[in-house]
């Protein structure tokens, strides 16, 4: 008997998002990519002319953010269905274009940023008072202000602009690798059945109550990387050497800097994370011995780090999901509970089940003038729960710039802040849950999920960003990357954090690099998954304990997207990122949850 995923057409239509809100037909798609070449001449019309006043300025700015928005849909709808239909050559063909144009419209636009520099800040400051449209625009120039000596010729911006298209070429044959031609043979349970392992089904078969699904998974999921290993490093070698020619031309110090920079984040908080996480491994190592003791395992092996804890774990189906996690977050007011229970069950955000050819994990995506889309593979349990809070909250704080920003501009927020949105939901989420059921095998789910969250944000990905920080120096210093170099590299540092408590296999794990093909060619993207969470769980603690204007303050930070900086941003919300504070604040929330399942596994003898 075998477990097999079901085909796109066997998903029921309410389980299976709008994109039909974007563009009804793939023949609607076509028409607005052909008024799009109309657009991108008239942004054209403005070239060179933006020191002739205020007024020519606002015009550019409102053809600008027509554009921006027309070629966001198409490239949101392209990506859509393409996600949950990899292996459809039609949709294929229809994202590879999307990213085409992308990259002409940003190429359209290069000549802007230099001609307002040449214009100078002091007069520019000036005309936000002259012309009524300009008004917003100060966070902005500010921004601009801030980057101005990175801000390259219009020729420069131009050419950047044009091989953003090219350059996505290592990222994409990274993504359809995994997804599209490479095979997975089958999980084998001990009782002899099969399981499909795909993109969609591998989170469900690593949490696998029998041992040897576990174990099987694990180890065909990553042979089949490993049958690519030269495939998969020729590209991530060149999506970092990407990376440190954009920093070059640009003119930052480093790869790190270029990163952080661009997103106006100081360095030290990418240190202050690594520095705290190294020092709280021992929390880490005091975690794996702790599951290895309530397992009842001589050895804990690397499938068994999300092995099932709870002897009765709880069945949650989808629409159960959504009541609980609207419940938990009504700490921020009826209306924003109101508004994620009815995008989840009426209005078709999310694409839920997974099905043939889907992509594998879960994002939010969309832009101003779509809904805030969310992609999944839904399983009934607290994982698939979890997931679906962590997606809303995203969503939600997507829906409330877009109902809060009226230009393009600051409709789209940082990284670093967006993560700290999709965190935090899933804090509340667990609070309530935690709150609302003493039972201590529900009370044992919880946290073995919370732990598993925790493994992937607090363990996996500053394991990832300091792999990543490595591969990029060793890139600015000329050093070469290969297979065996990077899995090598990466297996010394999973070899830290799992200490003497877990038995490594090196290979295996050394190929988890080629598991995270959209995070890694991000450009230090990794480590913001640990200060969202860190941040996530610090503003958590303060709604939660009733602080006065808490709540208010994070309804605030979301609606702020992308109008103030991001570090401003959360100081809004009630957090300093700057600070090393709120990582070792979440450590001690991690400590705690060590510390609770210490105590409940002790109490069944």
């Amino acid at each position: 008997m075998s477990t097999v995923a079901r085909k796109r057409e066997e998903i029921p239509q309410q389980y299976k998002w709008d994109v039909e809100s974007i563009f009804a037909t793939p023949e609607e798609w076509e028409t607005a990519v052909s008024q799009l070449q109309n657009q991108l001449k008239k942004i054209g019309q403005y070239k060179g002319r933006l020191d002739e006043g205020p007024a020519v300025l606002a015009d550019y700015l409102d053809a600008a953010d027509e554009l921006m928005t027309a070629v966001g849909k198409i490239f949101v709808y392209a990506g859509l269905t393409y996600s949950v239909d990899t292996t459809n050559q039609e949709t294929a063909a229809r994202n590879d274009r999307a990213r085409g144009l992308f990259g002409m419209a940003i190429a359209a636009n290069a000549f802007a940023q230099p001609e307002m520099l040449a214009i100078g800040f002091d007069t520019l400051r000036d005309w936000l008072t002259q012309e009524e449209r300009l008004a917003d625009y100060e966070h902005y120039l500010d921004r601009l202000e801030q980057q101005q000596e990175y801000v390259q010729s219009a020729e420069v911006e131009q050419v950047l602009g044009l091989v953003r298209d090219a350059f996505g070429t290592a990222s994409a044959t990274q993504s359809v690798l995994p997804t599209a031609d490479l095979q997975y043979e089958p999980a084998v349970g001990s009782d002899g059945q099969e399981h499909d392992v795909t993109q969609g089904t591998i989170g469900g078969l690593l949490t696998h109550a029998d041992r040897e699904v576990r174990r099987t998974a694990w180890t065909h999921y990553a042979d089949a990387h490993l049958a690519f290993k030269n495939t998969m490093a020729n590209a991530l070698a060149a999506g970092i050497k990407q990376d440190v020619f954009n920093m070059r031309v640009r003119g930052y110090k480093n790869s790190l800097e270029a990163a952080l920079s661009s997103n106006f984040i100081p360095t030290k908080v990418f240190h202050n994370l690594i520095d705290t996480y190294k020092a709280n491994l021992p929390t880490w190592h005091r975690y794996w011995a702790i599951r290895r003791r309530a397992l009842e395992y001589d050895t804990l092996y690397p499938y068994d780090v999300k092995a099932p804890l709870s002897l009765d774990p709880p069945e949650v189906p989808y629409e159960t999901a959504v009541d609980w996690i609207a419940t938990g977050m009504l700490p921020l007011g009826q209306e924003y509970a109101g508004t994620l229970r009815r995008g989840a069950l009426e209005n078709r955000w999310v694409d839920v089940y997974p099905n043939q050819g889907k992509r594998m994990g879960a994002f939010s995506s969309g832009v101003k003038g779509t809904q805030p889309f969310i992609m999944m593979s839904y399983t009934d349990d607290l994982f698939g729960l979890s997931t679906l809070a962590h997606e809303l909250g995203h969503s939600m704080h997507s829906y409330l710039t877009w109902q809060t920003q009226q230009n393009m501009i600051y409709s789209r927020y940082g990284l670093f802040v967006a993560e700290v949105a999709s965190n935090f939901n899933q804090a509340m989420v667990r609070a309530h849950l935690l709150e609302n059921n003493s039972d201590p095998e529900f009370q044992i789910a919880v946290i073995e999920e919370a732990m598993s969250n925790f493994h992937r944000y607090f363990f996996i990905m500053p394991t990832l960003a300091r792999f990543e920080l490595e591969i990029h120096e060793r890139v600015e210093r000329g050093q070469a990357l290969n297979a065996d170099t990077l899995i090598d590299l990466l297996a010394n540092l999973f070899s830290e954090g799992f200490g003497d408590e877990v038995e490594m296999d090196r290979e295996r794990v050394g190929i988890t690099w080629a598991q995270f093909h959209t995070h890694l060619y991000s450009n230090f993207y990794v480590y913001q998954y640990a200060t969202g969470i860190s941040a996530a769980h610090a503003l958590a603690q303060n709604i939660l304990a009733g602080d006065n204007g808490a709540a208010d303050n994070y309804l605030s930070f979301l609606k702020a997207g992308g109008s103030v900086f991001p570090l401003d941003a959360l100081k809004i919300a009630g957090v300093d990122m700057t600070s090393p504070e709120p990582v070792e604040t979440t450590f001690g929330v991690l400590a705690g949850y060590v510390d609770r399942l210490e105590a409940l596994v002790g109490q069944r003898g």
